[in-house]
């Protein structure tokens, strides 16, 4: 199959056009409506698109009084920007289907509230993206933009797909298990998920695990990231960017006492280790093996026994839901509530520890996936 190329529009470039008068946010979205079309046939990134909805946003903010209100949407700081849903997140007005035919046809009666502080902000949803069934494991037809015969991860495959495919410059994501950040990694953009019970929340979205979901950013590039983040979370103007630390203190994870790692991602991972040492990084020693096995246990009874019930009604038709997800609520409905609250404990602990390393550390090295997409449209983990 045909290796594909596409070209990202940073986040920042996009914003900068718009404020500055270079580009309105009809041609913003205009843009946005011609890459879909010419990208879709290969990527296949999109559920359901919606191009008048958009088109009239965009009107409607370029008519608009200058810092005025357009139908609900302000001249903010994301004004034009056209961004993706994943498609466990409500858009109103649009299904929420999940990649379920059991959710087929649920338009949603109002947005998520990500979805409505995107939309003040001035930006424009676009549509609704690819996930895998209910966000875990079985996969849509998304292919990955860098080479179409590759996976492009799960389960935020579409939203990262059309970042890559450089259709939006934002896509909403979330994650569970690695939804996010394999996706991110394999297109080979900019994935940040926010911590739980922190600013950006997950209400609107179609659940998995309420103790584990997450919230998850798409961008070209980090500083996009940056953007996107502050802008969500109240920032009425840029500051500058971060002055780093001249020595950074970095730990390494290796992640090999989790998963096979290929050697072409430890080869990646020691080189930028290597390369921020030169510049001056210091390396912190931290015994992962001793830590991270007995999370991840935790985290996977904490997901299945939650999963069990926030999905007990479409259980009840298992003829319906993919091998992998009645393998998940099986155990799910398995696991006794006593070791689910003892899954807690441990998770509570874990996180507790890791804030901890967090403090004496600036930032955590380690493979956002196992090695590079491997072919096929099945990532190589079963959680996601």
């Amino acid at each position: 199959m045909p290796q594909a190329r596409y070209e990202t529009t940073a986040l920042s470039a996009l914003v900068a056009q718009v404020a500055e008068g270079g580009l309105s946010a009809g041609e913003a979205v205009g843009g946005a409506l011609e890459c879909l079309d010419a990208a879709e046939p290969d990527i296949r990134a999109w559920v359901r698109v919606d191009r008048d909805g958009a088109l009239d946003a965009a009107r409607r903010l370029d008519t608009a009084p200058s810092g005025g209100q357009a139908g609900g949407q302000a001249g903010g700081l994301l004004r034009g920007v056209p961004f993706g849903v994943k498609d466990i997140i409500d858009v109103r007005g649009l299904p929420t289907e999940c990649g379920s035919p059991l959710r087929q046809g649920r338009v949603a009666a109002s947005d998520a509230p990500l979805v409505a502080r995107l939309r003040q902000l001035g930006a424009i949803p676009l549509g609704k993206t690819v996930t895998t069934e209910f966000a875990y494991f079985a996969p849509g037809p998304t292919r990955n933009p860098h080479h179409l015969a590759h996976t492009p991860g799960g389960s935020s495959s579409g939203s990262a797909a059309a970042v890559a495919a450089g259709v939006v410059p934002l896509a909403l994501g979330s994650q569970t298990a690695g939804s996010l950040t394999r996706p991110a990694a394999y297109c080979g953009v900019a994935g940040f998920v926010a911590p739980v019970g922190g600013p950006l929340g997950t209400t609107g979205f179609a659940g998995l695990s309420h103790s584990l979901d997450a919230v998850g950013l798409l961008t070209p590039t980090v500083a996009d990231l940056r953007l996107a983040y502050l802008a969500l979370t109240g920032a009425d103007r840029l500051p500058g960017p971060p002055e780093p630390p001249a020595r950074p203190r970095l730990a390494v994870w290796p992640g090999t006492e989790l998963a096979e790692v290929a050697d072409t991602m430890r080869a990646a991972l020691k080189h930028t280790a290597d390369r921020a040492v030169a510049d001056g990084a210091v390396l912190v020693d931290v015994d992962w093996a001793a830590r991270t096995p007995w999370f991840a246990e935790a985290h996977a009874t904490v997901m299945a026994y939650e999963a069990a019930r926030a999905l007990a009604a479409e259980a009840t038709q298992p003829e319906r839901l993919s091998a992998p997800l009645n393998e998940l609520l099986a155990r799910g409905r398995a696991t006794t509530a006593a070791d689910y609250r003892h899954a807690l404990a441990v998770a509570e602990r874990g996180r507790t520890e890791t804030l901890a390393l967090l403090g004496d550390v600036d930032a955590v090295l380690g493979p956002a996936a196992p090695g590079p997409a491997p072919r096929g449209s099945r990532p190589p983990a079963r959680r996601s």
